[in-house]
């Protein structure tokens, strides 16, 4: 049932974001973070972690990678035990374990991955490696009972997020919809400060946020950011 569903997050790294990245004078380290959720259905991974990379992603930011098995290990799973995976997006750093799940499926917005298969998106061997096994979507899906996939477009054209109902709440995997919680918050007012027709000018919020805000979401938690939103 939906309400067995629980969520461990899992520790895949880091990276040092640049300063003409991070829209200030210095580099920011990010965190690495992918998600483990456990269904009556099976075991979904939200997100794979840092991939092989290039000489020059790796002078760029400088990752340190945390093993996708070490990491499954410590919440008491392995590769083997995964029924789905699930990538926020297809940029290196959220993908990169995919390949040591080969013939899993690998639910992806068909926009994402027609993007990342033009070239030049992310780490080309982390697309269409053997066994890839892509089911393509479209928009919204019910992944399991109480299980939903959102796009949230923005950082890409193809982002998603997963939309998890709990006992205590609903809980959204928001990736990189947001890079950290704070600007996840300040949507979050704007949106209410447009409901509340307070007077323009306002800052402008991405308008999947009415349909998150459907779910009345308890808890979002993000892909380079510890830190978690809750509602006042």
């Amino acid at each position: 049932m939906a309400n067995d569903i629980r969520i461990r997050r899992l520790d895949l790294g880091r990276f040092i974001r640049p300063p003409a990245e991070t829209g200030g004078p210095h580099p920011r380290v990010e965190p690495v973070l992918a998600y483990l959720v456990r269904h009556e259905r099976g075991l979904l991974l939200f997100d794979t972690g840092i991939g092989t990379g290039s000489p020059e992603t790796d002078a760029h930011y400088r990752p340190h990678r945390r093993a996708l098995p070490a990491a499954l290990a410590a919440a008491g799973a392995a590769l083997a035990d995964i029924t789905l995976v699930v990538n926020c997006h297809l940029h290196f750093d959220h993908c990169g374990g995919n390949p040591l799940l080969a013939g899993v499926p690998v639910l992806v917005q068909a926009t994402e991955l027609a993007t990342a298969r033009r070239g030049g998106h992310t780490i080309d061997a982390l697309i269409d490696f053997p066994g890839a096994a892509y089911t393509e979507l479209t928009g919204e899906a019910e992944v399991w009972p109480g299980v939903h996939l959102i796009p949230t477009p923005g950082h890409t054209d193809g982002h998603q997020s997963l939309v998890v109902r709990q006992p205590d709440g609903t809980v959204v995997l928001a990736g990189q919809a947001h890079d950290v919680a704070s600007e996840f918050a300040a949507d979050h007012l704007a949106r209410h400060a447009a409901l509340d027709g307070l007077a323009q000018p306002l800052p402008p919020y991405p308008p999947w946020l009415d349909r998150l805000a459907d779910f009345d979401p308890r808890r979002v938690l993000f892909a380079h950011d510890h830190a978690v939103w809750e509602p006042a």
